[in-house]
């Protein structure tokens, strides 16, 4: 829309937006309420980040080289295993959370550690920075696949302490309209017991909460779930009672079209995270047909197995990757058995899963300029100097939309808001 008028009520939610009337915006002009964008600036809706490793910040970008298991044993565990030091992880944490809202990002979906006071700590950071945030206390005890000084010390003591932080959010003074809501998270099958699955499962049920946990990945974790549970990923964690409405899995990469069936049967969603695949999950997931087929699918950075903080980075990602999956990328193969057709997505569809599909996934009123929608925006200004985004007079709407969309840096981000709260600028 070229010229409207969004008005916001005290409660953070749009009542109205449509064209513009001389009446209204007087009105509003008089009593001082009203913010009129320049001619090179424009209002879209706020980024949603599915998939966050909170802990991982400080590594981010750093021994992306190595395969998935090592990685994680031989930077990330010793890493997340420093937030049992409760200002290392204050420091962290407001760095982390004021960059991600500085680069739009308006919802962050969280792991933390194992560590009950980080992890409550970052979620109070989220709620004093205004940012939209679902946390969750990691869970994970298997020592067959957990480092010694980096795992629950039992099944009872992860599930004891999940219920301890889903009470906590929930009752956080300044939280009433759940800003910050919990989200029970199993690291992933291969660093649970069974015990802890059931466990977890069974609060699910018990408290109503959103889930979040990694399936189907990498070659070697999708393989792993198989030889121990004799079915796939997305199956056991239906089986174990984490897969509802509001489930968040990461990646899914490996999961087969049965797989995706049960998971759009059940309403759960794919988080896809186009960087971190390309480099460590051995696959790209194929959006085009999670689409088509009916699958709930957002879109994360997965911060620190992704490199860059931006969810703008990660649309731009994310229509690449579809592309190179279309066309394949073996120039000794024939062209017309090179790839997979029909694979590749627009930058506009891309944008869709950063925003609308993302409030959709987590059953929100989130990602959308429309009455009974929260109003989380950004204010892109393209008149910037020494950014890469340049618009010209020639510039059609869709010319614009589509160079906001590839080109928008964090200079560009003028203004944040959350709830209608104005968290930057």
């Amino acid at each position: 829309m070229s010229d409207a008028l969004i008005v916001i009520g005290r409660d953070g939610v749009i009542t109205r937006a449509d064209d513009s009337d001389r009446n209204s915006v007087d009105h509003f002009r008089r009593a001082g309420r009203l913010l009129e964008l320049s001619p090179s600036q424009y209002l879209v809706p706020g980024l949603i980040d599915t998939h966050i490793h909170a802990p991982q910040w400080p590594q981010m970008g750093t021994a992306l080289d190595l395969p998935l298991e090592k990685w994680l044993f031989e930077y990330t565990f010793k890493l997340e295993a420093r937030y049992s030091d409760a200002e290392f992880a204050r420091r962290v944490y407001d760095d982390l959370v004021t960059t991600l809202l500085a680069n739009g990002t308006t919802t962050g979906v969280y792991y933390g550690s194992i560590h009950l006071p980080a992890t409550k700590i970052l979620a109070q950071v989220c709620l004093d920075k205004g940012q939209r945030a679902l946390i969750g206390r990691v869970a994970m005890d298997d020592p067959k696949q957990c480092p010694d000084n980096y795992r629950d010390g039992s099944a009872a003591i992860a599930i004891d302490e999940t219920r301890e932080f889903i009470r906590f959010v929930r009752s956080m003074r300044g939280n009433e309209v759940r800003l910050i809501e919990p989200v029970i998270t199993p690291r992933f099958i291969p660093a649970c017991t069974d015990e802890l699955l059931r466990g977890l499962g069974k609060l699910t049920g018990e408290t109503g909460c959103a889930v979040q946990t990694h399936c189907s990945e990498s070659d070697w974790e999708h393989a792993y779930v198989l030889e121990r549970m004799g079915k796939s990923d997305a199956t056991a964690i239906r089986d174990f009672g984490l897969m509802n409405r509001r489930t968040v899995l990461a990646h899914g990469c490996h999961t087969t079209v049965s797989d995706r069936a049960l998971i759009r049967n059940q309403g759960a969603a794919i988080s896809h995270c186009p960087l971190s695949n390309a480099l460590g999950s051995n696959a790209v997931l194929p959006v085009k047909s999670c689409l088509e087929e009916g699958v709930h699918v957002c879109l994360g950075t997965d911060i620190a197995g992704g490199l860059r903080a931006s969810m703008f980075d990660a649309v731009a990602m994310a229509a690449t990757v579809s592309k190179l999956l279309e066309d394949g990328v073996d120039a000794t193969k024939a062209a017309d058995s090179r790839g997979r057709a029909g694979s590749g997505i627009s930058c506009v569809t891309a944008f869709y899963l950063a925003t609308t599909a993302g409030g959709v996934a987590l059953d929100l009123p989130i990602g959308l300029l429309k009455p009974g929608y929260r109003f989380d925006a950004l204010l892109i200004d393209t008149a910037v100097p020494d950014t890469n985004l340049r618009l010209y007079d020639f510039d059609k709407s869709v010319d614009i939309l589509q160079k906001i969309i590839w080109n928008t840096e964090r200079q560009n981000i003028k203004k944040v808001w959350v709830n209608g709260r104005l968290v930057k600028g």
